[in-house]
């Protein structure tokens, strides 16, 4: 480990045990009526030295050095992406009914998602991910498409929800094979059952081709940025009144204003 990497790594350690870490939250709503459905939690940590420190480079360090299930268990106070490591617990499952129940929030009301490039260690854990599926936890394959799993694996793996990577999002507008691409998966998980999710979704355009493909929900900066708890309630309020507008030819000019300014703000 490097001096940078061991300093980085006792701050984080220092912060977890302080509850500095804190959570924000990107929604996800349905493309049939524009309805909020769920939100993701996303893990923020503001060091007081280094400033905002991405997920990218604590949490695998959290993995390596044994901090994982502790900051696995702060984070699914809320909701949160979880590590194949605390996967390898046979007691993962129940630890999270247990914490669900604390809270008294359903079991059906939480998913937690699962990176695609890890999916060769999933199939080794079928008996908690099912275990999870039998409490009602629902369980979603992030990033798809761009890890190395192959349809046998999708098929055997208990997941309820399958998300459309930005990368092939991105170029919908403009790239035949994109579409054609984010066209067969959708098709795929409405075939396996699976709710088909598109993340990364920034313009009108990517938004109106997405919905048109048949996909189920959909997240992004055109919906919304991760928001902070408080600022919930106030987005649902305004955004059931920009729905229709996002759908409207007559909004597609001054919506491409809008949205210039929302990336030019993250």
């Amino acid at each position: 480990m490097t001096a940078a990497d061991r300093k980085l790594l006792e701050s984080f350690e220092r912060a977890l045990a302080r509850q500095e870490l804190r959570l924000v939250y990107q929604p996800k709503v349905s493309l049939r009526d524009g309805r909020l459905t769920r939100v993701e939690a996303l893990v923020r940590w503001d060091d007081p030295e280094r400033g905002p420190v991405s997920p990218s480079r604590f949490v695998p360090l959290a993995e390596k050095h044994g901090l994982i299930d502790q900051l696995t268990k702060w984070g699914l106070k809320t909701t949160l992406n979880i590590s194949a490591i605390s996967l390898q617990r046979l007691d993962f499952p129940d630890m999270v009914e247990r914490l669900c129940r604390e809270m008294e929030v359903p079991t059906d009301r939480l998913v937690l998602e699962l990176t695609e490039g890890a999916t060769q260690q999933f199939v080794k854990l079928m008996d908690t991910l099912t275990r999870f599926r039998i409490k009602g936890i629902g369980l979603a394959i992030d990033d798809f498409g761009t890890g190395y799993s192959s349809l046998l694996q999708l098929r055997q793996l208990p997941f309820t929800e399958l998300k459309i990577d930005r990368c092939f999002v991105v170029d919908l507008p403009s790239a035949h094979d994109s579409r054609l691409i984010v066209k067969t998966i959708i098709e795929l998980a409405h075939g396996l059952g699976l709710v088909a999710t598109a993340e990364g979704v920034e313009t009108i355009e990517q938004l109106r081709l997405i919905r048109e493909l048949g996909c189920d929900v959909v997240q992004g900066f055109l919906i919304a940025p991760p928001l902070e708890p408080g600022d919930l309630i106030g987005w649902n309020e305004d955004f059931k009144r920009r729905w229709p507008e996002l759908l409207s030819d007559e909004s597609l000019e001054l919506w491409s204003d809008v949205e210039a300014n929302a990336l030019s703000e993250r």
